[in-house]
């Protein structure tokens, strides 16, 4: 790592004027006068209340993946109370058989929306999940334009960011609550990308921390940051005309999935485990989701009309500023040529002429929605609203022109759902123990998580949780059936084969009077089966931890620490150089 103060420098530095020794190629940024707090984060603050203001006279806006998030956390908070830190399985989805939810599902999301169902009522959690990342992103943004921008345009990104029509979207059509989160790392992302050529090895560490942070929010979102990040640093470097750019940022990419280890390598090692292909089933797969696209159901035409003419405002508003932000291009080159280069490949990529690129460049089809690369088109628009707009004006007209096109979308195209205080109550007795006979009722499921081979439409609601395959009988005597581990004694007259409420799964490892047995999967519903010899039988059942989640964790440690140890050792360095 480079000290701060090299001796050169030093020693130059007392022959020559300060300013001879900045080099050309610093970028140019206007002088922070004034810090993040108070008056910045309570303008943000005061922005993203305003968008979920709704929320106090209609209750929760049930958007597509409201649902799926919502049983989420609270199955998350259920584990939680049992001692189960970090859940892999969703014991209760499809009604108690299960599925690997939280495995493939990353854990920045559920995390903070369990923890913020078990300290506010579940009613009033969605609100708070929203407020808190459009702070975020407002905050985010606030750091990245305050270092081109004066204060006031700096605030003024930042309102425009926490409130663009695409959250507006997400929040009260989607609820995509893991994307939005995703949101407040991409102001972030370019910060550290523009840094990178002035302060060279030492943006290595939080970009890819930054890096790290996508994967463990919204895999989509983390797919979009990494080409992102191949793009940023493909034109700064080009600006700059320093290569070396370009290897900062790839030993960046690389820590940063090393960091995520723990989460990507069993997600992507156990893909072949469970019907991961739905993910890109008819409806949600690029070719369906281009913008203006139409398929067979209406549904997904109105809702795919809705984003687009958002969209299309958008493109339409973004050109205009840019084309008026053209002047600034001397002053903030690298940031006009970031912003400007970023905001186009984002727009190409949300028309079907790209399906080419969808269909060969690596995992980007597991984006599915081309119009979900409006998240990071916005860190553009909301720059070049406030670099290419000066006057008040010019302001109020923009934003006027963006909430009219979402109210008109809101009356004329596809009204939001909503879910009241009743609603949310009658999901969370999905997690009531006495809402069945055998404890809690559970929920419905989400099918790309489901075990190969598993059909979760012939599962029985009100099968038991054992049970002997075909007519035989046996005394069940459960003692003890948790998410990670169930323990049951079964009496049985012959050999018989039990079978359980519960999708087989490769992690779950079965232990039949202390001898390890190989469960087999019922064939039609993809429920565990045990051989069990007669007499009494001590079963149990145990998710265990495999082989890539142990890689998987130690990739992650060992990184860690490097990191640190390379923290430590930079921070000394610069200190005993000037010792010396």
């Amino acid at each position: 790592m480079r000290p701060l103060v090299s001796g050169g420098i030093l020693k130059r530095s007392l022959r020559q004027p300060i300013a001879a020794t900045v080099p050309d190629r610093r970028i140019a940024r206007a002088p922070v006068a004034n810090p993040l707090l108070p008056w910045p984060a309570l303008i943000i603050a005061a922005t993203a209340l305003a968008v979920i203001l709704p929320f106090f006279f209609k209750g929760n806006p049930s958007g597509h993946d409201f649902e799926f998030h919502l049983f989420s956390w609270m199955e998350v908070s259920s584990q939680w109370k049992q001692a189960i830190v970090y859940p892999r399985w969703a014991a209760l989805a499809y009604w108690g058989y299960g599925e690997a939810r939280f495995l493939f599902y990353p854990p920045a999301s559920w995390t903070l929306g369990s923890t913020l169902g078990s300290l506010l009522p579940w009613k009033v959690a969605p609100g708070a999940y929203v407020w808190l990342a459009l702070l975020a992103s407002g905050l985010s943004m606030f750091a990245l334009a305050r270092r081109w921008l004066s204060s006031g345009d700096a605030i003024f990104a930042a309102a425009v960011y926490a409130a663009n029509p695409y959250y507006i979207v997400i929040v009260y059509w989607r609820s995509a609550f893991a994307e939005l989160l995703a949101g407040a790392l991409l102001p972030l992302l370019l910060l550290l990308v523009l840094r990178l050529n002035e302060e060279g090895r030492r943006i290595i560490l939080p970009l890819a921390v930054v890096v790290a942070a996508a994967w463990l929010t919204n895999a989509p979102s983390a797919v979009m940051a990494n080409y992102s990040l191949a793009l940023l640093l493909l034109v700064v470097a080009l600006i700059h005309r320093s290569p070396r750019l370009l290897a900062f940022g790839g030993l960046s990419i690389v820590l940063g999935a090393a960091l995520a280890a723990f989460y990507i390598l069993p997600a992507a090692y156990e893909e072949k485990w469970v019907n991961i292909t739905q993910v890109l089933a008819p409806g949600v797969r690029p070719q369906d989701n281009f913008l203006f696209t139409v398929i067979s159901d209406p549904d997904h035409n109105r809702f795919n009309l809705l984003v687009s003419i958002v969209a299309a405002a958008e493109m339409i508003a973004l050109a205009g500023v840019a084309w008026l932000s053209r002047r600034s291009r001397a002053q903030h080159r690298s940031l006009w040529w970031t912003l400007v280069a970023w905001a186009l490949a984002a727009t190409l990529l949300m028309f079907s002429f790209t399906f080419p690129f969808w269909q060969h460049l690596p995992k980007l089809r597991f984006v599915q929605l081309p119009w979900r690369w409006l998240l990071c088109l916005n860190v553009a628009f909301a720059l070049l609203v406030s670099m290419g707009t000066r006057r008040v004006l010019s302001r109020i007209l923009i934003c006027g022109v963006m909430l009219g096109v979402i109210v008109a979308v809101w009356h004329r195209v596809q009204q939001p759902w909503w879910e009241t205080a009743g609603d949310i109550a009658e999901m969370r007795d999905a997690f009531d123990p006495e809402g069945s006979s055998y404890g809690a009722p559970g929920y419905e499921g989400t099918d790309e998580y489901v075990p190969a081979g598993a059909d979760s439409s012939e599962g029985n609601k009100d099968a038991p949780r054992v049970a002997v395959e075909g007519d035989g009988r046996a005394r069940i005597h459960i003692l003890q059936w948790a998410p990670e581990s169930k323990l049951f004694f079964a009496d049985v007259s012959r050999p018989q084969n039990l079978v359980l409420r519960l999708f087989n799964y490769p992690a779950w490892k079965v232990t039949v009077n202390g001898e390890t047995v190989d469960a087999e999967s019922q064939e039609t519903t993809g429920q565990m089966v045990i051989p069990v010899e007669a007499g009494e039988n001590r079963v149990q059942v145990r998710f265990v931890r495999t082989c890539d989640r142990t890689a998987g964790g130690w990739i992650s440690l060992a990184t860690v620490i490097l990191l640190l140890g390379l923290l430590i050792w930079s921070r000394r360095r610069p200190a005993a150089g000037a010792l010396a």
